[in-house]
């Protein structure tokens, strides 16, 4: 890999150039981004190593609304330019298109393979010459987050948002209503991440007539996530539907076989010792049998 002189440069920027105003201007001022170079110092002390955000979401490209047709894009952003560079079309890495007549769901992941090898060997480091100092240096790059909408969000995760738990880093402790009238769930409580004495919190003739004293959920660990994932399987592909209908007596005993394998698969995960809770009472197991549920499968991120 080559890089310019002017490149060279502005992979610098974030260190150097950069104004301290008080405000966010750029992901480098950002915690994740500092949090990211605390755990990582040797990546983070040169200069030239490059973080990356992952982009992705489906558009129709044919506009027309009558056409289902979902062809999904995946680019990836470099931070490491200033930020009237970064976003620019000529800094976009446009990595894999993805066509179909409709999206590609949980089964993204198969598409993605390609691209998650080549940013594992990016985080080893590979050689590239440095046209600003001359010389060759291991280059290495970082994937630090992803952006995309909520249904993107759930199909690169796994994490399903939709229904009552919609979101991942409330957990159960999201808040949410059902609409009668309406027939969906709208999602509330956006008052705990103020202030504890903020005027808001005490103002419950303006919300939903209650106070909020409550504080903010805080969002699960990298490790209690993957505890949470504990016994999901996944397995790619489209179910086939089946041609033959069946009858009474095959429903009935397919559905039988279900529930007993479906029991006998919790009983096995909540037995062993290093399961993802470890607890007893009955609320604690309704809780992680939840996390299951939600869980549609282990993201190739993971």
């Amino acid at each position: 890999m080559f890089a310019s002189p002017k490149t060279a440069s502005s992979m610098r920027w974030h260190d150097e150039g950069r104004t301290k105003d008080g405000m966010l201007r750029h992901p480098a001022d950002s915690p994740a981004w500092k949090a990211f170079d605390d755990r990582h110092p040797e990546f983070a002390s040169d200069a030239r190593s490059v973080r990356l955000g992952l982009a992705t979401d489906g558009f129709n490209p044919f506009r027309t609304m009558s056409s289902t047709y979902s062809t999904w894009r995946v680019v990836l952003v470099p931070y490491n330019l200033p930020p009237w560079m970064c976003m620019k079309q000529s800094s976009l890495i446009l990595s894999m298109v993805i066509p179909g007549d409709k999206g590609p769901g949980n089964d993204i992941d198969v598409f993605l393979q390609p691209l998650i090898e080549e940013l594992k060997q990016l985080w080893e480091g590979i050689d590239a010459f440095d046209a600003f100092t001359g010389q060759t240096f291991k280059l290495r790059a970082a994937l630090i987050w992803t952006i995309n909408d909520f249904p993107a969000y759930a199909n690169l995760s796994g994490w399903s948002t939709k229904g009552r738990i919609a979101c991942p880093s409330c957990g159960d402790s999201t808040h949410s209503y059902w609409l009668k009238n309406g027939g969906k769930f709208c999602y509330m409580g956006h008052r705990r991440w103020l202030e504890p004495n903020h005027p808001f919190r005490f103002q419950n003739d303006l919300f939903d007539s209650t106070t909020e004293l409550r504080s903010a959920p805080i969002p699960p660990t990298g490790t209690e996530v993957l505890r949470q994932m504990h016994g999901t399987n996944y397995i790619p592909g489209k179910v086939s539907k089946c041609l033959k209908k069946r009858g009474r007596e095959d429903v009935g005993s397919s559905l039988n076989e279900g529930l007993i394998s479906e029991i006998l698969e919790d009983a096995n995960f909540f037995e062993n010792d290093d399961n993802a809770y470890g607890q007893e009472n009955d609320d604690d197991t309704l809780v992680a049998s939840t996390h299951k549920q939600l869980w549609k499968k282990r993201s190739i991120f993971f």
